[in-house]
């Protein structure tokens, strides 16, 4: 004996059990994209970000960080430059040379601090 097809609407709330039960597979762990190649594109374009402030081109920046994913630092340098296009912001260029490592020394350096600027807090002290 032949069982008779199932009504419209049964199949209907299968179709739409099945499809919620599926929703939800990006929350499985270890089905999603790897947490670690999302912080690495994050930090080459931070990397990116920081040479277009600090005047460096693009071929310096990808040569001074030769691991880092070149679209990403890419990337960041074009954000960071039309962030400062927009804003008018002068870049800061960097203190060290092309290859350069900032020397460690065991005692710091005597710096005398210089007059203070209080015109942006009206000469208050805080």
């Amino acid at each position: 004996m032949m069982q008779p097809p199932a009504p419209p609407a049964t199949l209907r709330l299968l179709a739409l059990a099945g499809s919620l039960l599926l929703a939800g597979c990006d929350k499985i762990p270890g089905l999603g994209p790897d947490p670690r190649i999302a912080q690495r594109d994050e930090e080459a374009r931070a990397i990116g970000g920081a040479c277009r402030h600090a005047l460096r081109g693009l071929e310096d920046c990808f040569t001074l960080n030769p691991k880092a994913a070149k679209a990403s630092v890419f990337v960041g340098w074009k954000d960071m430059d039309g962030y400062m296009r927009e804003n008018k912001i002068e870049g800061t260029p960097s203190v060290l040379g092309k290859g350069q490592q900032p020397e460690r020394s065991e005692q710091a350096p005597d710096i005398e601090p210089g007059p203070r600027d209080d015109s942006a807090t009206g000469g208050k002290h805080s």
